[in-house]
């Protein structure tokens, strides 16, 4: 079984898996380029979330530019009157246009947009405080960032927020801020293919700050349901996610599905899925972390929900895969 996490200093304990709400934000144009996952069931979204909280699910992360703000409505409508019982994140950092279901970057990102932005996402997510708010510019310069540690700070002492965070792989960003009052969260690429970067797992470690894990699961190409073959809609954010290494020419990487299947037979051992051997790795690799893959249907949340019932990988079976890969 694998135990609960807590976020960093903040003390917020969670379930050691959270779920991604990208997918279910449905389509939505970044720069006026699909930034979704194609169609969504808004009613299946709703159901899926509801069984991983009966699962023991009880984090959930999402952005305002997520669907224009429709995967936080759908969040809201999931959970009202059950408020107090999850823990909810969003983000922050881009202009959101919901009429038109489009997302646009500032020239800036100020103190002032930050508070105006909060009390859209809390709207829509039909509660009066965020769990965990992240500032979602990932390159954004670490002063900067740093520029909107007070107005963050501010808002946890006005109990808007209860901690903040911040969507980065930058690690000299991550240590500029670790000190800031209220921080607890970096939510970094981490999956058993790709993205795992020492020097932001000792971070976390050295500023007792969480990890919460985007793109675990790979956007879907660590699951073993795609080949070479396998093409996406033209909605379909994975179509053209040559940024992520899992993905290449708007299909599968061929190396990536190689490598998958030299540790295929580590990550299914003790009766796992491939999902939940991937799963399994990150919760091996350290103990600050909460993967959040994403979903679009209730079955994919109960197979990765059973991934909590076999816990992390064994030492040795993270030695075997680390051999396999180097």
């Amino acid at each position: 079984m694998t135990s609960p996490r807590t976020l960093g200093r903040s003390g917020i304990d969670v379930s050691a898996l959270g779920l991604g709400c990208w997918a279910i934000g449905g389509p939505w144009t970044f720069l006026g380029t699909p930034g979704g996952w194609s169609a969504v069931d808004d009613d299946e979204s709703v159901r899926a979330l509801r069984r991983a909280h009966e699962l023991g699910v009880t984090f959930y992360d999402t952005a305002a530019n997520y669907g224009a703000g429709h995967s936080e409505r759908i969040l809201g409508r999931a959970f009202a009157g059950h408020r107090d019982e999850v823990v909810l994140a969003t983000k922050f950092g881009y202009r959101v246009e919901e009429a038109q279901r489009a997302v646009f970057v500032y020239d800036s990102v100020s103190p002032a947009r930050v508070r105006d932005e909060l009390t859209a996402s809390l709207r829509r997510l039909g509660t009066d405080y965020v769990d965990l708010y992240q500032l979602h510019v990932g390159d954004l310069a670490p002063d900067e960032a740093l520029g909107l540690a007070d107005v963050l700070a501010d808002l946890v002492r006005e109990g808007k927020i209860r901690t903040w965070g911040w969507s980065t792989d930058n690690t000299d960003g991550v240590r500029a801020l670790a000190g800031s009052p209220g921080f607890s969260v970096v939510q970094h690429g981490l999956s058993v293919l790709g993205y795992e970067d020492p020097a932001m797992l000792a971070l976390l470690d050295e500023f007792d700050l969480a990890g919460v894990n985007r793109s675990p699961l790979a956007m879907g190409a660590l699951t073993g349901k795609f080949t070479h073959a396998t093409t996406f809609a033209d909605d379909d954010q994975r179509r053209r996610a040559s940024w992520h290494p899992a993905f290449a020419s708007g299909r599968p990487n061929a190396e990536w599905l190689a490598a998958l299947d030299a540790v295929r037979d580590v990550l299914t051992s003790d009766g796992r899925t491939l999902a939940q051997g991937a799963l399994a790795w990150i919760w091996g690799r350290s103990l600050r972390t909460v993967p959040i893959p994403g979903f679009k249907t209730v079955a994919q949340v109960e197979e990765n929900c059973g991934a909590l019932a076999t816990g992390p990988l064994a030492p040795h079976q993270m030695d075997e895969i680390a051999k396999i890969l180097s």
